[in-house]
């Protein structure tokens, strides 16, 4: 049987699509793939440098700091979010309040779920300088300003103010840990196999959504 031909290495990828004018954005896709392949503990504004081929002393106009590259990988992230939240939410428009929560959840789930790199990364608030990041704490407050909307839309008659907010805390809290589950394979120790994780995820968020539902007395 003939042999394959050998797959080039990554970094090879880099280098290639580098052009002119675009190195911040090859810089943030060499931090990446770096990630991915050694954790982020071994990342350097200079390994990146190397694995996108520039010189060393390049990425220094971009980034000063190995804090200052992987803020704009978070921010990267928190644009893909936003990005597919914005898109599950015009899907589901016309819809009940509670089934909008939902979609940003699954939204989100989707999304840590196809890029646990930059998942890992934007949550990880030691590693990033988040406080002075535009783009970070505006995406935040987005999210959290639509679930606020949501919540008030479908509890504003029997359900106080301080309930919505311990409501929006414990959907953050669920989504957040679903995601973090999946991302580390923590699944399978509490009788989920692996690869039924999406499936596992999507039916604990619609399990919360519909306790969220039952009508409570107070």
């Amino acid at each position: 049987m003939p042999h394959s031909p050998p797959l080039k290495p990554r970094a090879q990828s880099t280098r290639k699509n580098y052009h002119h004018g675009h190195l911040r954005e090859a810089l943030i896709e060499a931090a990446v793939q770096l990630i991915e392949e050694q954790g982020v503990d071994k990342l350097s504004v200079r390994e990146a440098a190397k694995r996108a081929g520039v010189s060393p002393g390049a990425p220094f106009r971009h980034f000063a700091t190995r804090t200052a590259l992987l803020t704009a990988v978070a921010e990267q992230a928190a644009e893909h979010l936003r990005t597919q939240v914005q898109g599950a939410l015009r899907t589901v428009e016309k819809q009940p309040p509670l089934v909008r929560l939902a979609a940003i959840g699954h939204a989100y789930l989707g999304w840590a779920s196809a890029h646990p790199t930059h998942f890992r990364v934007v949550s990880e608030r030691p590693l990033i300088d988040y406080e002075s990041s535009e783009t970070l704490t505006r995406s935040n407050a987005a999210i959290r300003e639509v679930m606020e909307q949501l919540l008030a839309e479908a509890f504003k008659d029997h359900m106080d103010l301080r309930s919505q907010g311990l409501a929006k805390i414990a959907a953050r809290a669920l989504v957040y840990g679903l995601a973090r589950m999946s991302v580390d394979g923590h699944f399978p120790e509490w009788g989920e196999p692996q690869r039924a994780t999406e499936q596992t995820m999507t039916d604990t968020l619609d399990f919360f959504i519909a306790l969220l539902a039952i009508p409570t007395t107070r």
